[in-house]
């Protein structure tokens, strides 16, 4: 596979300074961030778009889900396969801008197939951007620096996921659904001319210390990554736990309304908070422990996301269980927080887990098992399930909370994954880069 193998890795400031690595990542942060706030304020906004449109819940979870992700999947491959050969600075940017511009499509849309048809566009563009922006910070990062990086990087979930709750929610409360999308996706297309006139595209694979001058194929890179076992438990770890807590935030809002009979922006302000804060306190101290010598070693990663999300299951089973508003928001005060921490680690650890060339599209299977959980399989399922439940009177608060009921404990599933990665991960990661 790689022509030599040596172990220590290259030093980061043989190839850029300190101030311009964490520029970099900032920026790309951002670039995530947008991409979050994009997608998750079509959830906050999703009772209100049902009842105008006059969709059940499985009609309305294709809309914001499905229609994404079929496109978002099928675009994910071929548009890794292009970052991992050509310029990924330049994909990032037109990715940026199809998906910001798909996203103030959705508030001028008339009807359904409007905004379906800029739901697709939107799942189009955002394809071309995590994969180019993990690829990007992996040249900028050596190995052991890479999931405090990454984990900085997913940052912009929590800082998104606020923005697309808690602001959504009070502009499409103060002037319709479609002015949240307007509102949100005007500054995406600004920080794409950002990214084109500061960042240049990084020498790739500058600081790993296997180098190999053969770009691979998309059935090589499949099969190397079929024979990474560590790889698909991780990925499927991280799969699972989008399924899990991002699939449960999908129908929260809606849950909360119907639920304790809160507007959209009140709903909004209950979850938006503890986006914000804990999902920023999360990620930071994520950040901190893994910038610790003692988490050089990536079994203990993985051993940190098993036994994170194991405990974290348990209020996110509660939280919609009880028939208390106050207990509720306190179980999400405790559980959303880990739906943010495992997203940094798994991003480099599937990062280190994957030769240079071969990134991006290692970026694009992770997201692909993701959004086909999290955005196919998670809003239908719970759409489908609470339909189904409800009967022929239509779905109501019972019947969503017995759909997210069925769909909690899958947080213990994800654990598993991760505690499975740890047998195999020192050899793997050796395998691909060279040192751990």
């Amino acid at each position: 596979m790689a022509s030599n193998a040596p172990t220590t890795p290259v030093n980061a400031d043989e190839t850029s300074s300190l101030g311009k690595r964490w520029y970099v990542l900032i920026i790309m942060m951002l670039a995530y961030t947008i991409n979050i706030a994009d997608r998750y304020v079509m959830s906050t906004v999703l009772e209100q778009i049902r009842l105008e449109l006059h969709l059940t819940d499985s009609g309305v979870a294709f809309l914001t889900g499905v229609s994404l992700a079929l496109f978002y999947v099928t675009m994910g491959i071929p548009l890794s396969w292009i970052a991992d050969r050509y310029n990924r600075r330049n994909l990032l940017a037109i990715s940026i801008t199809v998906w910001s511009a798909m996203t103030t499509f959705c508030g001028l849309s008339r009807g359904y197939f409007d905004l379906l048809l800029a739901r697709i566009g939107v799942g189009i563009g955002e394809a071309g951007g995590t994969p180019s922006c993990n690829s990007i910070v992996c040249d900028y990062f050596p190995a052991s620096r890479r999931p405090m990086a990454l984990t900085i990087f997913a940052l912009g979930a929590p800082i998104g996921a606020w923005l697309g709750a808690d602001m959504a929610g009070a502009v499409a409360h103060a002037y319709t659904w479609r002015a949240a999308f307007l509102v949100l996706g005007v500054p995406g297309i600004l920080l794409a001319a950002i990214i084109m006139m500061t960042i240049k595209e990084p020498e790739r694979g500058c600081l790993d210390a296997v180098s190999n001058d053969d770009t691979p194929s998309l059935a090589d890179t499949l099969r190397f990554l079929w024979s990474q076992k560590s790889a698909v438990h991780v990925l499927m770890g991280s799969g699972v736990s989008a399924l899990w807590g991002w699939g449960l935030m999908w129908f929260t809002p809606t849950f909360i309304q119907r639920t304790y009979g809160l507007d959209v922006g009140a709903a909004g302000a209950v979850v938006g908070p503890i986006h914000l804060v804990m999902g920023i306190a999360a990620s930071l101290l994520t950040a901190w422990l893994l910038a610790r010598p003692s988490f050089v070693d990536p079994r203990r990663v993985v051993w940190l996301l098993g036994g994170v999300t194991a405990i974290a299951t348990v209020p996110s089973i509660l939280a919609y269980y009880t028939h208390s508003l106050q207990l509720a928001t306190l179980m999400w005060w405790l559980f959303i927080p880990a739906i943010y921490f495992y997203i940094g680690p798994a991003f480099a650890l599937g990062q280190n887990l994957a030769p240079p060339k071969m990134r991006a599209m290692f970026s694009a299977v992770a997201l692909l098992i993701a959004n086909v959980f999290n955005l196919i399989i998670a809003p239908q399922g719970v759409g489908l399930l609470s339909d189904w439940f409800a009967g022929p009177g239509g779905a109501d608060a019972a019947s969503l909370r017995m759909a997210l009921l069925i769909l909690a404990p899958t947080g213990f599933w994800a654990a598993f994954h991760y505690f499975m990665a740890a047998k195999h991960i020192i050899a793997d990661q050796k395998r691909a880069i060279g040192y751990v």
